[in-house]
């Protein structure tokens, strides 16, 4: 919602590209049905304009200089060179000092569910409910983003706006 009011009331020139984050902590795998960050990459996208989420994965003692200098890089890069219509990036660094990891373009990883929900009330005495994540893990999957985030890559999964199950179709 933010990049299409930004993009169509805010904003006076539509901009050349989205770039969404740097998020703290990964967007994996499956995750990236929930996360904002990705979300307004895929907004941007259906407004016509080239789009990449970044996160950096990390939970505590965030290490940004890496995904700071691959964002820069890559955002050069979609300036030159479009994406196809429809496609944009998820993109996940490592939180390694290193300060430009290698890349791997990659394929969505597949977490493990089984998180817990808790009911808590807040300081007004109303219930609200915390969805849990018991960080049960990715399954190994060759070529995903999980995988390559494991052996310190950096990794670039392209998605589409279509989601469509062509194979059931």
């Amino acid at each position: 919602d933010c990049v299409n009011l930004g993009v169509n009331s805010i904003l006076k020139t539509k901009p050349d590209l989205i770039v969404s984050g740097i998020n703290k902590g990964g967007n994996l795998g499956d995750d990236i049905v929930y996360s904002g960050t990705v979300a307004a990459a895929r907004e941007g996208t259906m407004l016509g304009i080239p789009s990449f989420a970044i996160s950096l994965v990390a939970e505590k003692d965030f290490k940004f200089q890496a995904a700071a200098i691959f964002a820069v890089r890559l955002a050069e890069h979609l300036l030159k060179n479009k994406l196809p219509k429809g496609t944009f990036l998820n993109i996940n660094v490592p939180n390694a000092e290193i300060k430009e990891p290698p890349y791997r373009i990659t394929r969505q990883g597949k977490r493990f569910h089984g998180g817990s929900i808790v009911e808590k009330v807040d300081p007004r005495g109303e219930k609200y409910y915390w969805f849990g994540n018991n960080n049960l893990g990715f399954e190994e999957i060759k070529d995903s983003d999980s995988h390559a985030i494991a052996q310190n890559c950096v990794s670039i999964t392209p998605l589409c706006l279509d989601l469509t199950d062509y194979s059931f179709l």
